[in-house]
């Protein structure tokens, strides 16, 4: 039976930024990942010799001095990632009504460029840029300034719903949702979506957005060789079965090969009812593992993976946001009798061509509900229906985009699909759900999961613990590396990279 100081379940963002930090610290660390591939959302695959990504498609904050630079330095990352900034003057495009709206890079430019469309509503826009700066400026974690408080987030950002707050600001429908356009970047309902999520994810692409070249498995990679550096061990095709208690604590991790795998700590990447499923002891009482298997997920999206043919198509600078309706929250709207009612286009960064795309992903919401007949099935084994049901889809969603880029289909070389069950299948994530549990502003102590569970050798880490996304899973990840080192302690150090 192998030891070691922290077992790691899962491999995606948060097990390695935790396996990143934790073995610099001098912790003989294990991560164990159920599939032959690294990285959970950073996973990409090749087709026609086109790099896919699976669900890390652009960034934010990475000039110098921002937030996600200034992570990136402390984990040694700067000079080794490809990376190629987007369009200053417009990196997404929302299209509401049949009009290209553009958020620009800088509060500055992104000010300038909507008072350009809505003149009239100047007062509103600067309103509306205050306060997303004012809630990422007042946040310490995401600053990165020593915490004194375990309220980590101010309880009116918590409590706000973003809807409500849009509609504060503007009375024009068409900018209310052309602010709302990039809410699926969060799954958003008007609702329920807390203020601060939307301001903290749009905050973060407004300082500066970028995408990796080639595809997001570079930064996978570049943190797991830093990890095995440091002396650590990644385990792949190592599927956890079990955590195995005894009356105080994990002793190990069983393996579906039979392998034992013994460490002091553990801490789960994997979505908490997943994680829960592992574990079998009474420590982990059964009010809890009700409240936390009832609470509702983020939706899951249909992908189709588009192939073009060579030097047909122009590469986007930017990423395309299509609403067919009259809003821009198409969670709250979502039928599958009217799908699909909007969609993310996406055309990939190529090191081989600035000028053509090589591929392109366009991503559709798409719920659980719909593959119930193949939700006992497993990838590459779901059958001739379910081809045809992908076929479908997949047509239904590039007729929409052919709205807008009428040229798509004569660029075509071939197409992929994917479905919340090959999401679920892949990265471990319930119902196959984008985000993880929604956030409730409602409710939002329902929603919050603490990194320490009852089970005093058991944390949670990922995209469930704080915020999802690349800077939401980083924060996470320090906060539970910080039960074992502190907090403050993790947060000086970064800021002296």
């Amino acid at each position: 039976m192998q030891k070691f100081d922290v077992a790691i379940i899962g491999s995606g963002l948060g097990g390695l930024v935790c396996g990143y930090i934790l073995s610099k610290e001098g912790y003989n660390v294990c991560i164990i990942e159920k599939n032959k591939q690294i990285g959970g959302c950073l996973q990409v695959f090749e087709r026609n010799k086109c790099i896919f990504d699976t669900g890390m498609h652009y960034i934010g904050s990475m000039e110098e001095g921002q937030i996600l630079h200034r992570f990136f330095k402390y984990f040694n990352l700067i000079d080794k990632l490809k990376i190629k900034k987007m369009d200053v003057n417009g990196f997404d495009v929302i299209n509401f009504q049949g009009v290209d709206y553009k958020y620009a890079m800088g509060y500055e430019n992104f000010i300038k460029t909507l008072i350009n469309y809505f003149p009239a509503e100047k007062e509103g826009i600067i309103k509306y840029c205050n306060k997303l700066r004012e809630i990422s400026n007042n946040l310490n974690l995401y600053n990165l300034r020593e915490v004194k408080t375990d309220n980590i987030i101010d309880t009116q950002y918590i409590t706000e719903s973003t809807g409500d707050f849009i509609k504060s600001v503007t009375t024009n429908k068409i900018l209310q949702n052309v602010l709302a356009g990039t809410n699926s970047l969060y799954a958003g309902e008007p609702d329920k979506s807390p203020l601060y999520m939307h301001a903290l994810i749009n905050n973060f692409f407004i300082e500066s957005a970028w995408r990796f070249v080639d595809g997001s498995a570079q930064l996978a990679d570049l943190l797991a060789q830093s990890i095995i550096q440091n002396g650590g061990t990644i385990l792949t095709n190592s599927k956890v079965e079990k955590l195995v208690c005894d009356n105080t604590e994990i002793r190990y991790a069983q393996l579906s090969n039979s392998e034992k795998i013994e460490a002091k700590n553990f801490i789960s990447d994997v979505h908490p009812v997943v994680t829960l499923e592992m574990v079998e002891s009474d420590i982990i009482k059964k009010v809890y593992r009700n409240r936390i298997n009832n609470l509702e997920n983020t939706l899951s999206t249909f992908s189709v993976y588009i192939v073009l043919k060579e030097n047909t198509f122009k590469y986007l600078n930017y990423n395309y946001y299509y609403c067919k309706g009259d809003t821009a929250w198409l969670t709250s709207t979502y039928s599958n009798n009217i799908w699909p009612q909007g969609y993310m286009l996406f055309t990939p960064t190529s090191s081989k061509s600035d000028l053509f795309a090589e591929n392109m992903t366009v991503l559709a919401y798409m719920k659980m509900d719909e593959l119930k007949k193949w939700e006992n099935t497993s990838v590459e084994k779901r059958g001739d229906e379910y081809k045809e049901f992908k076929h479908k889809k997949a047509e239904q969603l590039i007729s929409l985009v052919e709205k807008q880029f009428p040229q798509i289909r004569n660029c075509i070389k071939t197409y992929y699909t994917s479905t919340p069950l090959t999401y679920r299948d892949y990265t471990g994530t319930k119902d196959g759900s984008m985000y993880g549990f929604l956030k409730d502003c409602k409710e939002p102590i329902k929603t919050y999961i603490p990194p320490k569970t009852k089970i005093p050798n058991l944390y949670l880490t990922g995209q469930n613990i704080n915020l999802h996304g690349i800077l939401g899973v980083t924060i996470g990840s320090l906060l539970t590396c910080g039960e074992f080192v502190g907090l403050n302690y993790l947060i000086r150090k970064i800021n002296n990279a």
